[in-house]
């Protein structure tokens, strides 16, 4: 079923850009001066001890801002796109009780195009016709998958992208459920609002700096502890969940730590995983009606960024 627009989601600021663009240290300057504090849109940070590589806000920037859905679950724990907006919600309620301004600051695309629009939950996930599809996308590849997807969702298998394997999955498992196409169920996710009515603001790179800031950031994982990281949650929890293992570089690092990979083709994979995820992310920000493009430039100042910002949420009919 498709869940009510809070009232006051349109009155909240969004921050959004694809991973390493610089959102954290963007939002800090920008929740100072509008008197905000931040809610994470961040769909891997939510789990506890899974700090490193999902590139959390540090102690200092939650101490600099309050940041709120940060650390909820542990990272053996499941959790649904329902249970964020849930609490999302709540948060904003609680912050507009106080007085304060809210900013939503992180990367994750469903997230945001839920909170703007609404969410089908649709049935839970099967993670076995899940395993099942993967097997059979090995063997013939996703031009199989897609066909497949053709058959019982033709308007689904037109719109996404050749290469967004998630999806078509989840369409054929949602058909699979209920007998009715993704595409008829989730008719909210289409009715895009213009920029003009609301305050969602992407940070965008041009593509071969946005890959350097992806590979200095994937350096400056392993470095600072990242494979100390992963064994330290694996000694406490054993596995993760099928949500937390999707965050790009916990499923190398554990591999690097089976010996199944040396460490330098390790990093190596998250890099390009990153990369790739990355450009996942600016597709979905592009097809977002809702979205307004920052431009970032290598030596750009960040109170100029911000202003910009400011001014272009200064719309008379919010």
């Amino acid at each position: 079923m498709d869940s009510d627009l809070h009232p006051h989601i349109l009155d909240c600021w969004f921050l959004t850009g694809a991973t390493a663009s610089g959102k954290t240290s963007t939002s800090i300057q920008l929740a100072k001066a509008l008197d905000a504090e931040i809610i994470s849109l961040d769909s891997m940070s939510i789990y506890k001890e899974m700090d490193i590589g999902t590139a959390k806000p540090t102690r200092a920037d939650q101490a600099s801002i309050p940041h709120h859905l940060i650390d909820l679950v542990p990272p053996t724990d499941t959790f649904s796109v329902s249970q964020y907006c849930d609490l999302a919600h709540q948060q904003v309620d609680t912050l507009r009780a106080k007085g304060k301004a809210v900013l939503f600051v992180g990367g994750t695309p469903l997230y945001l195009k839920s909170l703007l629009r609404g969410i089908f939950e649709g049935p839970p996930a099967d993670w076995e016709f899940r395993r099942e599809i993967e097997q059979e996308i090995e063997a013939h590849g996703l031009d199989a998958l897609r066909e497949r997807l053709k058959l019982v969702d033709p308007l689904s298998a037109h719109k996404l992208h050749a290469n967004d394997q998630r999806r078509m999955i989840r369409a054929l498992e949602v058909y699979r459920a209920t007998g009715k196409p993704i595409s008829h169920l989730q008719t909210h996710f289409d009715q895009s609002r213009s920029k003009e009515n609301c305050r969602v603001f992407a940070l965008h790179w041009e593509r071969t700096l946005l890959h350097d800031r992806i590979n200095d950031r994937v350096d400056h994982m392993f470095e600072h502890g990242l494979i100390k990281e992963v064994e330290n949650i694996l000694l406490n929890y054993g596995e993760l969940s099928h949500t937390a293992a999707q965050a790009v570089g916990y499923q190398e690092v554990i591999a690097h730590l089976k010996g199944e990979i040396p460490l330098d083709r390790c990093i190596a994979t998250v890099k390009q995983r990153t990369r790739q995820f990355a450009r996942r992310q600016e597709t979905w920000f592009r097809a977002l009606d809702e979205c307004q493009w920052v431009e970032r430039r290598t030596h750009d100042e960040i109170d100029t960024r911000v202003q910009q910002i400011l001014d272009a949420g200064q719309f008379e009919n919010l």
